[in-house]
């Protein structure tokens, strides 16, 4: 049986109401899983779940960080090779006109002389 904060502010012990306590719960569990998802065996659920607040934060921001910057450099070097053109479309059929503008013009050269 659940019952109410009887202070006239409506905080329990700590400022953790019952509205607000099922809302912490989700946010701290999905912290945890994506540190040991994200962590890649680095971590473990429960050496993540026994860590120092301040530590999980400070471990969930530098993954998170580094998973936005890789995201970044992917977009930005996808951006790059967009404007490249490609010989073969995405049926698997060669392009011709862009395979004989592509293709080195052979030009003949002095002829080697051989003893």
């Amino acid at each position: 049986m659940l019952t109410r904060s009887i202070s006239y502010w409506g905080l329990s012990f700590f400022g953790l109401t019952y509205d607000t306590a099922s809302q912490y719960r989700i946010n701290l569990f999905t912290q945890i899983h994506e540190i040991v998802f994200h962590g890649k065996g680095g971590y473990d659920w429960e050496t993540v779940y026994n860590m120092p607040i301040w530590l999980r934060k400070f471990t969930f921001v530098r993954i998170n960080d580094y998973y936005e910057k890789e995201a970044a450099e992917y977009d930005k070097a996808k951006g790059s090779s967009s404007n490249r053109s490609t010989l073969v479309d995405p049926s698997g059929n060669i392009n011709k006109e862009a395979f004989k503008q592509a293709a080195p013009k052979v030009t003949s050269g002095p002829k080697a002389k051989y003893k």
